[in-house]
């Protein structure tokens, strides 16, 4: 059993119990609840209860979910494949690959049903060469071989890749182009969070500003570095949070499916051709109509 005092997560109740215990989902964490498992302050709550600043939340002693690395159905937008090599274009809400908060329906399952993978990335990344976050959209690359994925391993480890992202941010940055170089490391006041601190991993962004609106930026980010988070801590760090991140931005945002961030390119050199191969996908439809309707906005006020 695990007691906890809310000092700083606060909002629905099955929404707090997956951001502070991160082996439970927010669907688990609702089932849970419904099934009595959770208690607030002793009491048996509904998921949407509202929690505040001193509850006392208790989780029971919980059956941890297996995981199912099954091959599953799900529908994948398949940007680029041939023997060697998958680019798909990962929707908002997709998680990567399973794990104990979220055990199936996940990027990996629908890539097994699609085709073989890769197997030297551990059980239960079969294929994965680098992740993006649940709610991050965007491309990336995944290795049908061993061989592939050692190649393509070996690309990201000495910063050969082309990654780059488009970002909704907070504020107006006044310079056209800037790099944040600051070292990214787990967060000393928040296990769940990473955080530039001064014994963290080298980590380096490079961004240049598309447009500029009354209260917001559209930028471009190029990943030099690939820490947990780099691009949303780095934004964070700079005091231009990306708007709609749940982790590290202001609770006063535009509403979405998550952050605005979009691995919108991808570059790399084909494990076997060697050819230098780009991909790009659009933005998600709600990102696009967001940044439409900042700008017909700014359009009227100017």
């Amino acid at each position: 059993m695990k007691t906890i005092i809310l000092n700083e997560h606060t909002g629905r109740l099955d929404k707090v119990i997956s951001e502070i215990d991160s082996t439970i989902s927010r669907s688990h964490a609702k089932k849970l609840i419904e099934d009595g498992q959770i208690t607030v302050n002793g009491d048996v709550k509904k998921p949407k209860y509202q929690t505040v600043v001193g509850d006392q939340v208790v989780i029971k002693d919980v059956i941890p979910q297996s995981i199912d690395l099954a091959p599953e159905a799900i529908p994948l937008d398949i940007v680029y494949e041939d023997n060697d090599v998958i680019v798909v274009n990962k929707p908002q809400g997709m998680v990567v690959h399973p794990s104990a908060g979220h055990p199936n329906h996940t990027l990996v399952n629908g890539l097994l049903h699609h085709s073989p993978l890769s197997t030297i990335n551990g059980e239960f990344r079969p294929g994965i060469v680098h992740r993006i976050d649940k709610d991050t959209s965007g491309v990336l690359m995944v290795a049908k071989n061993d061989a592939a994925h050692q190649a393509l391993s070996d690309q990201l480890k000495k910063q050969k890749n082309l990654r780059s992202y488009v970002a909704l941010v907070h504020g107006r940055i006044n310079e056209d182009a800037g790099v944040v170089n600051a070292p990214i490391g787990r967060s000393l006041k928040d296990r769940k969070k990473q955080a530039v601190v001064a014994d963290g991993r080298a980590a380096v962004t490079h961004f240049n500003v598309l447009e500029r609106f009354e209260d917001y930026t559209l930028i471009t980010c190029r990943l030099e570095t690939g820490r947990t988070h780099q691009i949303r801590v780095h934004m964070k760090y700079v005091g231009h949070p990306i708007v709609g991140d749940p982790l590290y931005g202001p609770r006063k945002t535009i509403k979405g499916h998550g952050q605005f961030l979009h691995a919108q390119t991808l570059g790399f050199e084909h494990p076997v051709s060697h050819k230098l191969m780009i991909f790009s996908a659009p933005v998600p439809p709600i990102f696009e109509k967001t940044v439409n309707r900042l700008r017909r906005a700014a359009t009227l006020k100017s």
